[in-house]
């Protein structure tokens, strides 16, 4: 056992303290070389009497204090502090929302792990219905539209899910309707209103059995009246648009972006494929049909409709016509039992496959509809802001499955309210966390919640302790607080 006292200058000095052939020998030695490094130096007195026995200092306090802080301060340079008047009840409920969604007493349990003092139960149902207020959700969207920096001709997606509940009573808010995930239960329908990068702006939520056409226009004259937009672009999917709510968007003087159907083979397709037989459109083809505005057309702005042939939907679309075509001549032979099938005709006792369908099915494979009524569009343009959907999705997933948006544990129309307008702040902070860090908010709360900072009594004094941050979870937490 030997100690090496060194210098900066590189110099060294070797003590031999001695050898030793066991175990006990080799802590003996230890113990000693302990003691000739401490020589000479004085104990620190914190007035604490140490008896023999005695237990452990105790810990006045822990709290995860790095991911506390982290989604506290986005919350706050979001505006939400100022938004809900300094409320600490809605703040602590959109951060145990966060750190792990769950029932409202659990939330307070949550907190508690969290090292946050949390509300009183009595407290939370007291101000539950003043979140589900309507002037409540509205200063929230305005300062999400803040942070958005919204303005003319600003880019909109929207979308709407469904959200079930297990029980079989329907009482006119939640109600049997068509469900997203082909559930029969009561549910409500939500619908959702984010800018192009998918940052929630407005949340509404409708009847279950409201249709989803019916939900776009009083979201979107909500959001225009709150934030006195003149024009906005909406982007939006085919199967949220009709022919009526077109022409009601145009109406209100916005512009629109939107997936349309296709019925029937449109004339450019068609005398594409006339004038090319027997060959495959190439990937990406784009065809262009214009429709100028005149006296004799319903609509006030000349619009534009773009055909996209894409290599691998068609290939997607094949595949299940051949399926479907194959079952329906199955089901013709007998070999098969009627089932719904959209090759497959009845004509009383008669069935046969529906050749003609098949073969407009086949024609329209791998085209895509994108119609516009922006000014000087491009194809790019419009067909590239509608692939931005994917980003409202996801934070229809995020809501879903990180926030757990089903209220589960709600029952009244107030407490629904509430919860979603919970989700909805607690979305627009993970979306930011998530931008900024790189990381999902699951990676980043399951790794910053590990690191707690914990205060230790030791007589008069309290002593400040912490565990040390890896290089990625400082780098990450550097990140969220952004230049701010």
């Amino acid at each position: 056992m030997q100690i090496v006292h060194s210098s900066r200058r590189g110099s060294r000095d070797i003590e031999h303290l001695g050898s030793a052939h066991d175990s006990a020998a080799v802590a003996a030695l230890k113990a000693v070389a302990a003691q000739r490094i401490a020589g000479g130096q004085e104990e620190l007195d914190l007035g604490v009497g140490v008896a023999a026995g005695s237990g452990p200092l105790p810990i006045t306090s822990s709290r995860m204090s790095h991911l506390c802080d982290a989604v506290i301060g986005v919350y706050d340079e979001l505006g939400f502090a100022t938004a809900a008047d300094g409320d600490q009840v809605f703040r602590d409920l959109v951060l145990a929302r966060i750190i792990e969604p769950t029932s409202k007493l659990g939330s307070l349990r949550v907190l508690g792990e969290a090292g946050i003092d949390p509300m009183s139960y009595p407290t939370l149902n007291r101000r539950l219905p003043v979140y589900a207020e309507p002037d409540w959700r509205r200063r929230l969207a305005a300062a999400c539209a803040a942070h958005a920096r919204l303005g003319p001709a600003s880019l909109l997606l929207y979308d709407v899910t469904t959200l079930y509940f297990e029980t079989d009573k329907a009482d006119g808010f939640r109600e049997p309707g068509f469900s997203k995930e082909r559930r029969l239960e009561p549910q409500i329908t939500v619908g959702l209103l984010t800018d192009a990068s998918g940052f929630p702006l407005q949340i509404e939520a409708f009847e279950g059995n409201k249709a989803e056409t019916a939900t776009m226009m009083p979201t979107l004259r909500a959001f225009m009246a709150a934030h006195q937009l003149d024009d906005i672009t909406v982007v939006a999917d085919a199967g949220m648009i009709s022919a009526a709510k077109k022409q009601a968007i145009e109406a209100a003087g916005l512009s629109f972006i939107l997936g349309e159907k296709i019925p029937t083979v449109p004339y450019l397709i068609d005398k594409w494929h006339n004038d090319n037989p027997d060959q495959t459109p190439p990937d990406g083809l784009i065809l262009t049909q214009p429709y100028p505005a005149n006296a004799k057309t319903s609509f006030r702005r000349s619009q534009v409709v773009y055909y996209a042939y894409s290599a691998d939907r068609a290939r997607r679309s094949l595949r299940g016509i051949n399926e479907q075509v194959a079952k329906a001549e199955k089901v013709v032979a007998g070999t098969l039992s009627v089932k719904r099938n959209r090759f497959v005709t009845l004509k009383g006792a008669d069935k046969s496959v529906n050749r003609d369908l098949e073969a407009k099915a086949r024609r329209l494979a791998g085209w895509k509809a994108y119609a516009t009524n922006i000014t000087a569009p491009t194809p790019e343009f419009v067909i590239g802001s509608y692939h931005q959907l994917w980003r409202i999705e996801k934070s229809f997933r995020m809501s879903k499955s990180d926030l757990a948006a089903r209220p589960i544990f709600h029952r009244t129309r107030d407490s629904i309210d509430a919860h979603l307008t919970i989700v909805f702040a607690a979305l627009a902070v993970t979306r930011v966390i998530e931008e900024r860090s790189g990381w999902s908010i699951k990676k980043f709360v399951t790794t910053a919640r590990r690191y707690r900072t914990i205060e230790i009594q030791a007589g008069e004094h309290t002593i400040t302790a912490a565990d040390p941050l890896p290089n990625d979870l400082h780098e990450v937490l550097t990140a969220i607080r952004g230049p701010h």
